[in-house]
């Protein structure tokens, strides 16, 4: 079972809310339909650009966006000033996943927590990674 490091308090309920006003053109916000409820849920996450490809990665590990984009495999990013995008996903294998949480802890490592997470979670089974299709 993979692992997941839930974020602290004020990380969910202020930094997740502010983060997308201090760095729009770093942070997106992800919509994806509940895989129980349909119930769509909101996110901000990093957009991972690589050779031409989008990804996102959970780098806390198995998060409940994460587990809802595997079962819709699709959602809609959205990024301030930009219209909301929709998106299909597929999820990357395991055995491709190092290189891409190299080059995301190289970009976004010195954003608070991400550093310090992606070395309590070193193994890449433990970061579900979808390429936007």
């Amino acid at each position: 079972m993979a692992a997941y490091l839930k974020p602290p308090f004020m990380q969910r309920h202020v930094g997740n809310r502010i983060a997308p006003l201090f760095q729009p053109a770093m942070i997106s916000k992800l919509s994806v339909p509940g895989r129980r409820t349909g119930v769509w849920q909101t996110t901000p996450v990093a957009v991972l650009e690589l050779d031409g490809e989008r990804y996102l990665v959970s780098y806390r590990g198995e998060s409940d966006w994460s587990r809802n984009l595997r079962v819709a495999g699709r959602g809609r990013l959205s990024r301030k000033g930009h219209p909301a995008e929709e998106i299909t996903v597929v999820e990357v294998p395991v055995e491709q996943r190092p290189p891409l949480l190299e080059v995301y802890g190289e970009r976004f490592g010195k954003m608070p927590t991400v550093g310090k997470v992606l070395k309590q979670l070193p193994d890449p089974a433990d970061h579900p990674i979808f390429r936007i299709a």
